[in-house]
């Protein structure tokens, strides 16, 4: 599957279809907090990453997240990917730890893939 950069609105039905195409039930992204776009559509977090950061993103603004499409709202965004080790950013495991972060994670994608 191909990548592609999500600057604007994608329907969860188009998530799905990724999902069954992958995963089964998951999409793996990686979003940009300061550009508020993310990539969808890698086996690999670290391969969207790649393509972000070609397209003009910084490093310290990736995360990688999981999608979950057919769970509900509270439970859909799931925030584990080896990308977001990064010990100079004060975070030292696969999860944002930063609540700020995990905010801005979650602005963007449910602006992206709305309800």
């Amino acid at each position: 599957m191909d990548i592609r950069i999500i600057r604007d609105a994608i329907t969860k039905e188009e998530l799905r279809t990724i999902a069954a195409q992958q995963f089964g039930d998951m999409v793996k992204a990686v979003v940009d907090v300061e550009r508020g776009v993310m990539a969808i559509g890698g086996e690999l977090h670290a391969d969207e990453e790649t393509v972000l950061l070609e397209n003009g993103s910084r490093q310290e603004n990736l995360w990688g997240v999981n999608l979950y499409p057919e769970q509900p709202p509270s439970e859909w965004i799931e925030f584990d990917s080896m990308i977001n080790i990064r010990p100079a950013q004060s975070n030292r495991s696969r999860f944002v730890e930063n609540a700020t972060i995990r905010d801005a994670i979650v602005t963007i994608i449910r602006r992206l893939v709305p309800d």
